[in-house]
């Protein structure tokens, strides 16, 4: 009587760590290009001020994401910096990773609340335009979390070169190179596990069907889903919209030419775009977004099951 009593209750034990490995968990990303969080002057960009660096701050604070990749990161002390006051205000994010790359004024970097399971920083990759060789402009971050026993999701951060003008290569062609070697990081990846979780995220500095976001989207079977997270305010809106077009999705102002875009993605691997909690993505629309920053930062959630 006794050994069935044990059985039972061994039974038991087995019966609810499955149940709650079955229970389904909330994942959250984000990317934001914080523009030139810097602590100390380089020559060719100034230190970001202290008032910016705090509604920075108080913009991923509001995301609360269990990652999030970051653009324009001044270096390690500047993340660090930011790590710290982050979590001085009530959000830690114990897991860090920054990639320098040929731009050593700003890089990107990844902060998390899980451990990273791998990574694998990318910082001196080479393209070649009409015989020239050119590095990529910054680093890429390729890190992989397990936010649920069993699901590893690899996350790659790109920050792409700018759509600034330079005297000895066509910017548009530079960064097509540097999509198409982003592009087949995704598809070493996949190549080894065709199954596996990707999530590509970042400021991409180029518009949707633009050559930049065809290589990376790419097609077929290892395509990845736009994810187009739009306004908050219009998502909680969308049952009364007949047209869904018209949602704000824009995350970047150029203020030379007064023009408003969409250049920041999170892009996801189909096998993961199942999973999206659409009212859970979004564009964060902050009244004061401008004084952190000229792009706005993107959250998308997935509920892992």
């Amino acid at each position: 009587m006794h050994n069935a009593i044990v059985s039972l209750w061994i039974l038991f034990a087995i019966w609810c760590t499955t149940c709650v490995g079955a229970q389904p968990v909330r994942f959250r990303v984000a990317t934001y290009n914080v523009q030139n969080y810097l602590l100390k002057p380089t020559e060719t960009r100034d230190p970001k001020p202290e008032s910016a660096r705090a509604k920075v701050q108080e913009l991923i604070i509001k995301l609360n994401a269990d990652l999030i990749g970051l653009q324009e990161i001044g270096g390690r002390e500047a993340l660090e910096e930011l790590q710290t006051s982050l979590r001085v205000k009530g959000l830690d994010y114990p897991h860090a990773e920054i990639v320098p790359g040929f731009d050593t004024n700003i890089m990107v970097a990844v902060l998390s609340k899980l451990p990273f399971v791998d990574r694998r920083p990318h910082t001196n990759d080479i393209y070649q335009i009409d015989g020239k060789p050119y590095f990529i402009s910054r680093g890429i971050a390729q890190v992989t979390v397990e936010p649920k026993k069993g699901t590893k999701i690899t996350i790659f951060v790109a920050h792409l070169k700018s759509r600034r003008a330079i005297p000895n290569a066509d910017q548009a062609r530079m960064r097509l190179e540097e999509a198409k070697i982003l592009r087949k990081k995704v598809d070493d990846l996949l190549a080894v596990d065709p199954r596996a979780m990707v999530i590509v995220m970042g400021d991409l500095n180029d518009t949707k069907d633009s050559p930049t976001w065809r290589v990376i989207t790419s097609t077929g079977r290892a395509r990845l889903l736009d994810t187009r997270p739009a306004e908050l305010s219009w998502v909680r809106q969308q049952t009364i919209l007949t047209n869904t077009l018209r949602t704000e999705t824009w995350t970047h102002f150029y203020s030379v030419q007064d023009v408003y875009s969409r250049v920041d993605y999170i892009l996801c691997s189909y096998n993961l775009a199942k999973m999206l909690v659409p009212d859970q993505c979004y564009v964060l629309d902050d009244p004061d977004w401008g004084l952190a920053s000229d792009h706005r930062p993107v959250v998308v959630t997935f509920m892992l099951n």
